[in-house]
Order: structure tokens, then C-alpha cells, then sequence
């Protein structure tokens, strides 16, 4: 399953952290990589722990405990702090899955890898390439959003960023630990939970309203981790 949540950040955010993002330290990207994807990745990556990384990564915390698109399509359990990166011409990643658990630097927590999560934070109009595209049983979704708006999908697919040739792109990517870790059985509850605001907004006093929600919530606590 893969969605879009749009405008995670509004404007004014953006532009903040674009003001972070110019003074802050850039690193070679193989930094967070594994052995695998360090050879097919070329990027740079904010260093961890800094007062920047620190500040936008509040910053989309607070906003995603807000959306309640996110919370639907990720039943989130545990989120691993933001992560930020930067394409310039001639960088890419090539097709990679990422990693099936990460530790939270600098502590003894590691979480599940069930989603992946891009954030952008660039204008399509700024740059040429730097398309995120994901494969599954489908094919290949390919994602460029607007500055702002969010993309998840499981972690468990082929994944890439194409060559970017024009200008520079920028976003966060962190990693999800979903209460369900099952992608099926997540994007089941997440269409039920959509239809059900459908119902909501088209017949508020339906009596079926009630009989759905409780199928909703009793898929999901048999289906939950937590």
C-alpha cells in the first residue's frame, strides 16, 4: 500500500527548515546505510544529533501526532527520529529494500521496519529526476510531491531514487513500526476506516455507522501488536 498524506508541514515550516538546512552539516549519506545499500547509495544526509536535525525532527513529530490520515494508514507503534537527506545533480540511490530493524542512535531501542516515510521538502518545480519510485505487486509507483506532503509505503519493497539533473532535493525519511505489521491486513483496516468517514460525512445518523466501527476496531485488536 502506498499513500500520500499531503501537507504534513505547512508552508511556514517548510521554509523554517529550509533555514536549517543551509547551516547545518551535510555528511556523506552511506552513513545510516547497510552493507548492501552503501554501494548503491549516493547522497548526503544531515548529521545526527544536531540542534537542526533535532528541531525539524520535533517539528514533523508534532505535525504527524496531528494528521489523522497518517495514524489511520500507519498505526503507528513506535516512529524512528527524522532522518534528512539531500540529492544534488548526478545523485541517486539505486534499487535497495531497507534495512528490517534500526536502533535508535545513541540508545539501546531498536524497532521493526513495517513502513518507510518520505517527506518533501523541495518543490517539484526545483529540480529535474530525484523521483522516489516504489514497486509492488502493481508495478512501479513513481512519487514526486509537493514540498510539505508525505509518502509512505511498506518497507518491504524494491525502492529507488532516480539521478537527479537539475537543481536540489531535499526531504526527511524516517522508518515506521506499525501496530499491525502485516501490509494486507493494514491496508484492509485503513480502506474500512476511510469508508467508514465516507458513511460519517454522507449519513452522520446511519445506525450502521456503529455496527462497522465495531468491526473496525475488532479487526484491529485482534490484528495489533500493542
Amino acid at each position: 500500500m502506498v499513500v500520500q498524506v499531503p501537507k504534513v508541514l505547512r508552508e511556514a515550516q517548510v521554509a523554517r527548515c529550509h533555514e536549517l538546512m543551509e547551516r547545518a552539516k551535510w555528511v556523506d549519506g552511506r552513513v545510516t546505510a547497510g552493507h548492501q545499500s552503501a554501494k548503491a547509495k549516493h547522497n548526503l544526509q544531515i548529521a545526527e544529533g544536531t540542534p537542526e536535525a533535532r528541531e525539524m525532527g520535533d517539528m514533523i513529530m508534532a505535525a504527524l501526532e496531528r494528521n489523522p490520515l497518517f495514524i489511520s494508514a500507519a498505526l503507528p507503534l513506535r516512529v524512528l527520529p527524522p532522518l534528512f537527506n539531500r540529492y544534488e545533480p548526478g545523485m541517486n540511490f539505486g534499487a535497495h529494500v531497507d534495512n528490517a530493524i534500526r536502533q535508535v542512535t545513541g540508545t539501546p531501542f531498536r524497532l521493526r521496519t513495517d513502513l518507510s516515510t518520505t517527506l518533501f521538502l523541495t518543490p517539484p518545480d526545483d529540480y529535474d529526476g530525484g523521483e522516489l519510485e516504489v514497486e509492488d505487486t502493481y508495478g512501479t509507483h513513481a512519487v514526486k510531491l509537493p514540498a510539505g506532503d508525505l509518502v509512505l509505503y511498506p518497507a518491504t519493497s524494491l525502492h529507488r531514487v532516480t539521478p537527479v539533473t537539475r537543481g536540489a532535493r531535499v526531504a526527511s525519511f524516517f522508518w515506521i513500526q506499525s501496530m499491525v505489521r502485516d501490509d494486507g491486513q493494514r491496508a484492509l483496516l485503513f480502506d474500512f476506516d476511510m469508508a467508514i468517514n465516507q458513511m460519517n460525512h454522507a449519513a452522520p445518523d446511519h445506525p450502521g455507522i456503529v455496527a462497522l466501527t465495531s468491526c473496525y476496531h475488532n479487526l484491529l485488536r485482534r490484528w495489533a501488536d500493542a
